[in-house]
């Protein structure tokens, strides 16, 4: 088992030198969850690293192992990110008939509507999602006080439900134009968060995040909110370019 032990930090060591996303497979319960993952720049195995969890959107479903690359990877490749924020990055791939977060949806012409569970059902993604992070905090060297999460659309949604599942687990977390049930805000009000949303969102409407802003405020979270007035469903985009977002990530520690 030490043998064992030692190869695979080996393993990730030289996966770390490659300075790209390594292809990996989480298998569980005869069922596999893909995933990409960046080591930082020297990883090694006598430090302990923070670690950031993004969650695709909808439009990036699937099991190629490619498409939730799509948008945001190479923020995390910079050299700017590398060089100050070394950390663990993850973009796990959620299964096309599955969802980041309980919800079901019911479209118009021109906006999208949700209904947002108000309970925290059983999600056998984010079941996969949490039993991941666990694993991935066991065999590589995480800083288990430096873990975050943040999401585009649906995992936006994601990224709120996830810290309501698991409510001492993230350090910090930034949703982008996604959006949850009001209720949940009790559950999140010990994780800080940084909200995005575009108001001109025709897709996830800029009210969802309004609404869980507001409720998270009565409860003196610490929470902020950004809008792009002019900015439509892929506000994604202004955020990618926000000069605070990983000095206010990191700052953050449980």
């Amino acid at each position: 088992m030490r043998i064992f032990s030692t190869l695979l930090m080996l393993l990730f060591l030289n996966l770390g030198l490659s300075q790209d996303y390594s292809k990996e497979l989480f298998v569980q319960n005869n069922d596999t969850l893909p995933y990409r993952m960046l080591l930082p720049k020297d990883y090694s195995p006598l430090k302990q690293y923070p670690m950031i969890v993004f969650l695709h959107g909808s439009g990036e479903r699937g099991r190629d192992n490619e498409a939730q690359l799509v948008h945001g990877d190479w923020l995390f490749k910079t050299t700017d990110f590398k060089n100050n924020y070394p950390a663990i990055v993850i973009f796990p791939q959620c299964a096309k008939n599955k969802f980041w977060a309980n919800r079901s949806a019911l479209k118009s012409d021109h906006n999208g509507s949700y209904h947002f569970e108000g309970t925290l059902t059983q999600n056998t993604i984010l079941d996969q999602l949490e039993s991941l992070i666990e694993q991935l905090e066991n065999t590589l060297s995480v800083n288990k006080k430096k873990i975050y999460i943040g999401g585009l659309s649906m995992g936006g949604m994601g990224t709120f439900e996830m810290v309501a599942r698991n409510p001492t687990k993230f350090a910090a977390a930034f949703p982008i134009c996604g959006g949850t049930n009001v209720r949940f805000a009790s559950l999140m009000k010990d994780t800080p968060f940084w909200i995005f949303h575009g108001e001109a969102d025709t897709v996830v409407p800029v009210t969802y995040s309004k609404e869980i802003y507001e409720a998270l405020k009565a409860l003196d979270a610490e929470v902020e909110l950004t809008l792009y007035p002019e900015a439509g469903h892929d506000s994604w985009n202004n955020v990618f370019k926000e000069p605070g977002l990983m000095p206010w990530v990191f700052k953050h520690s449980r």
